[in-house]
């Protein structure tokens, strides 16, 4: 398990749990707008955090923390993720995985084994305009259509969520979006923030007005629909 990141507490990332979240490197998106963009693909040499010294926190932590989210990058690359969890699971923490829907069969394992208690799925863009949106020309936005699928069979509380670019999405974009995945229990719209550590320059955010009228054209679909992030 490769992890290059770790924040020690979080009462936002795990809904309802005091949580810790851990991140993975590599990711098999090129989002240009990824805030997380370091751990695209970490260079050699780069620092990360040793399993060892992970689970001794994760000890220490017992009475302090009830959750860890499991982050990246995207974690389903990673060849070990259902022993990382189960070990986690294990100390008695629960997990939230973070996902970008793109290695369905690996999530409809992890959910047959009770790996994970939460998920957190991007919804990149309208099936059209996926390979635009992550990065890669052309890719069949198939998997995610999968991984949608098994979500919302409804075995564990999940989520589906969007960030939200002006150079990316429009309001065409979200009732596409929305027919994907009505239905769904919870689906947030999150507002891009220029961190300056994006793959691609020169992108930028809608008002909280604009996301707001793009809420209200979706609603409908869903049970829960909010902005996060602003």
């Amino acid at each position: 398990m490769r992890i290059c990141g770790l924040q020690k507490l979080t009462l936002l990332d795990y809904p309802e749990r005091t949580a810790c979240t851990v991140f993975t490197g590599g990711c098999n998106f090129r989002c240009p707008f990824c805030h997380n963009a370091a751990l695209l693909a970490p260079a050699p040499g780069t620092e990360t955090i040793s399993e060892e010294s992970f689970f001794a926190f994760l000890e220490k932590r017992k009475k302090l923390l009830d959750g860890v989210c499991v982050s990246g990058g995207e974690p389903l690359l990673q060849k070990d993720i259902g022993d990382f969890l189960a070990k986690i699971k294990g100390l008695g923490y629960r997990v939230k995985l973070d996902t970008n829907g793109s290695f369905p069969e690996i999530l409809e394992e992890i959910l047959r084994k009770n790996l994970a208690d939460y998920v957190a799925m991007d919804i990149k863009n309208a099936p059209e305009k996926y390979g635009e949106t992550v990065g890669l020309a052309h890719w069949d936005w198939t998997p995610v259509k999968k991984s949608i699928q098994i979500l919302m069979k409804g075995r564990i509380p999940f989520e589906f969520r969007t960030t939200v670019v002006r150079e990316f999405h429009t309001a065409e974009d979200f009732l596409s979006m929305a027919a994907s995945i009505g239905g769904a229990p919870r689906y947030y719209l999150q507002q891009f923030t220029d961190q300056g550590g994006n793959v691609r320059a020169g992108l930028h955010s809608y008002t909280k007005e604009e996301l707001t009228r793009f809420l209200q054209s979706i609603r409908p679909f869903f049970k829960v629909a909010e902005l996060r992030g602003i």
